[in-house]
């Protein structure tokens, strides 16, 4: 029987959705699939929302019986085996909540990140002072090499962003972040620390035009997004549709219903909208450093 996995692959996600289209064209059955493989239909229906892992000799089987050629059947396979393979953070594992390695796939694999912050600057946006600053509050036990790792793991992430992070301009996904004012006159580490933030974010804004950073004023009240933090990705792939990231203490959800992500693609566009314009975001910033 295939292996549980907790967190899919961006890349095992399309391929069971399309082991899905397969057998609905071929007008196949689950139970018919579980035959040809001799396992249970529930085993086939976890297969194709990605619940369990894609092994090569289930997947070429079952290709079989839905009339799948030769020359894409060996595509296929190649497919599989490039989406089981790990990514970059499987050697930092140690320092992953469980259910984030698959919230990293997505991260990767996005075309657009909207994210609304009312807490802390996004991950992707941090420098290595402020994220240690903010891990060391948030994980109170960790020693100096617990967390030397988890600013390794936040660092290596940004090298999906181009000038400095390790790849060109314009390579990168677009990321908007819309930010509660709040965040930036909330002190994580010293003075320092939040100056260098700021002096970051200024520079983001400036310099890599494929990010967006907006700041929501204290004075704009009341909102619709008051709930806490997301992430909704969206993505160059047919196959998926959008994903809405909400996290809490202990673990965290994927939303991935059209009614559930509208909702929370409406909020964002709300926000947008409440907040000061993009292009006004560098003096907001310069501004509020001198309060630092």
């Amino acid at each position: 029987m295939p292996e549980p996995r907790s967190s899919p692959t961006v890349g095992q996600i399309v391929l069971g959705l399309r082991l899905k289209e397969l057998r609905e064209r071929a007008g196949r059955s689950f139970d018919d699939a579980a035959r040809a493989l001799r396992v249970n239909a529930t085993t086939v229906r976890r297969m194709e929302k990605a619940e369990v892992g894609l092994k090569a000799p289930y997947v070429e089987k079952l290709l079989r019986i839905y009339g799948v050629g030769a020359e894409a059947t060996a595509r296929f396979l190649a497919e599989v085996d490039e989406a089981n393979k790990p990514g970059w953070w499987h050697e930092l594992r140690d320092v992953l909540p469980s259910w984030s390695s698959r919230y990293l796939g997505l991260e990767q694999e996005a075309s657009l990140i909207r994210s609304y912050e009312p807490h802390c600057v996004p991950g992707l946006l941090q420098t290595p002072a402020y994220a240690r600053a903010l891990l060391r509050a948030s994980h109170p036990h960790a020693g100096p090499s617990e967390l030397d790792r988890r600013v390794e793991l936040r660092m290596r992430r940004q090298r999906l962003l181009g000038a400095g992070g390790g790849q060109p301009a314009g390579s990168g996904p677009r990321v908007w972040s819309v930010l509660e004012e709040q965040v930036l006159r909330r002190r994580v580490g010293e003075s320092e620390v939040m100056r260098g933030q700021v002096d970051r974010l200024v520079e983001v804004c400036t310099s890599l035009p494929e990010v967006t950073v907006q700041i929501v004023p204290f004075s704009a009240g009341a909102h619709p997004a008051m709930y806490g933090p997301f992430q909704l990705f969206r993505f160059d792939i047919p196959e998926l549709p959008d994903i809405v990231y909400t996290e809490s203490l202990t673990g965290a959800a994927y939303l991935d219903q059209r009614r559930e992500t509208a909702a929370y693609l409406e909020a964002l566009d709300r926000l947008g909208a409440l907040a000061s314009p993009a292009d006004e975001t560098p003096s907001l910033l310069r501004a509020l450093r001198r309060d630092l």
